[in-house]
């Protein structure tokens, strides 16, 4: 996949769904009812790279406040959604060892992942920051997650949404309609191709997560580290 394609492909798909105010409101946002959970495997950027994205969330905040704004300890790149979030998954219902086990199998060797953090994209439901890949470290990983998952009998709902091939993080979801729309625009446009940083790490996070990503309705499983040559 072209990444700077698909990302310029939803950004000019979004501004014009936002624009004609046919953006898309997320209602469970704030519910005490909503039970859906999963888990995923996960990156988190550094410091660094997430203040710099907060500083694109105060603006974004300062023209609507009354969307919702990711803290830094939401924000994530989903490396593989294992198990989409669905109303009542609970972690004890499954056997979390197999599945660390296989996750384990499936990084042998690989090495540290790189993400270039450049410019922000956006769908009719939220915005998000563009992460750029200059290997194929997490597509093989991906890949590999994949042919074991499928050859196991554990529970899982890989690609069962949409096939992942993207290093993206999504930053703001839209719950409430817009006041000022040309102003988001506006500020969505001037941290384009904003860069946020780049990241080099060797640790993945497995975690049992709501919809979300929230810190307080979530919980880590197991830390994995990538032993290949950087």
């Amino acid at each position: 996949m072209n990444l700077t394609e698909h990302y310029d492909k939803l950004y000019t798909h979004a501004i014009q769904e936002i624009r004609s105010d046919r953006y898309q409101l997320d209602n469970l946002i704030d519910s005490p009812a909503d039970d859906r959970y999963g888990m995923t495997l996960l990156i988190r950027p550094n410091d660094t790279i997430k203040n710099n994205i907060q500083t694109l969330l105060n603006d974004l905040r300062a023209i609507e406040p009354d969307q919702y704004y990711y803290p830094n300890s939401d924000i994530h790149v989903t490396v593989m959604s294992i198990i989409s979030c669905y109303s009542g998954f609970q972690t004890a219902n499954i056997p979390v060892a197999e599945y660390i086990a296989v996750i384990n199998q499936s990084i042998q060797s690989q090495k540290s992942i790189i993400i270039e953090f450049k410019g922000v994209t956006a769908s009719p439901s939220c915005v998000m920051i563009q992460g750029f890949l200059p290997d194929d470290t997490l597509h093989n990983i991906r890949d590999s997650l994949r042919m074991n998952f499928r050859s196991s009998t554990l529970e899982q709902t890989i690609d069962k949404r949409y096939t992942i091939q993207t290093a993206h993080c999504t930053i703001t979801r839209f719950r409430k309609s817009f006041t000022n729309t040309q102003g988001y625009i506006d500020t969505m446009e001037k941290y384009r191709y904003f860069a946020f940083g780049t990241l080099k790490t060797n640790t993945l996070e497995l975690v049992y997560n709501d919809w979300y990503h929230r810190q307080h309705s979530s919980k880590a499983l197991h830390r994995f580290t990538l032993n290949g040559n950087p």
